[in-house]
């Protein structure tokens, strides 16, 4: 169960709440509790927490919250999800407005970043087609290191990062595909992968 930091304070809140009263506390004690803007946030907040399995209530009923796990075994920070990067030949990044929780030992020491990937050149490093892949914002790589390298034109692609004499070298994990080329001046780093989710 993956829980970001404000759900797990609301799980808090509602544990000491019912504790203390002998009931939950409504929906709009929450409200105020946390400042959220409107009703609607927290209602949002409480869908989530019964999809991840986290809260129970009875629908059409007030102050029946339910606790189904009081100790969430994980918590998670909210990153930006960027959108898609290729793991094949290069393809844009589509930048949309949008998050994702990961676990917070999964955080780079930079900005963190999550993109979903496209493509099977990387497979033998055992990133998939519809993996995601946590990325530390950095402008530069060593050797070796799994990176996220911006073309000429403003193509983003997923692949292992080689300084050779005079050029770049980004490498692909699958035999099928040629390795990319380049000239210093022709590419940016835009990060360096730091892990990697699968949803299955």
């Amino acid at each position: 169960m993956l829980l970001t930091r404000r759900q797990r304070e609301i799980l808090e809140f509602i544990q000491e709440f019912t504790t203390k009263w002998g009931y939950s506390p409504s929906l709009l004690e929450i409200q105020h509790r946390f400042r959220l803007s409107s009703p609607a946030t927290v209602h949002k907040h409480m869908k989530n927490l019964e999809s991840k399995g986290a809260l129970r209530r009875e629908p059409h009923r007030s102050r029946s919250l339910e606790i189904v796990e009081e100790n969430p075994r994980i918590v998670c920070a909210e990153v930006p999800l960027l959108g898609f990067v290729a793991a094949g030949m290069p393809i844009e990044a589509i930048e949309q407005p949008d998050t994702i929780a990961i676990p917070e030992d999964m955080l780079g020491r930079a900005r963190t970043f999550v993109l979903k990937v496209r493509g099977d050149s990387m497979i033998e490093d055992c990133i998939q087609d519809g993996d995601y892949v946590i990325v530390e914002e950095r402008r530069q790589a060593r050797n070796g290191e799994m990176v996220i390298a911006c073309l000429n034109g403003g193509e983003v692609t997923l692949k292992r990062f080689f300084k050779e004499v005079g050029r770049v070298r980004l490498q692909p994990a699958n035999a099928r595909y040629a390795p990319i080329f380049a000239q210093e001046g022709e590419i940016q780093i835009q990060g360096v992968v730091v892990g990697v989710m699968r949803k299955y």
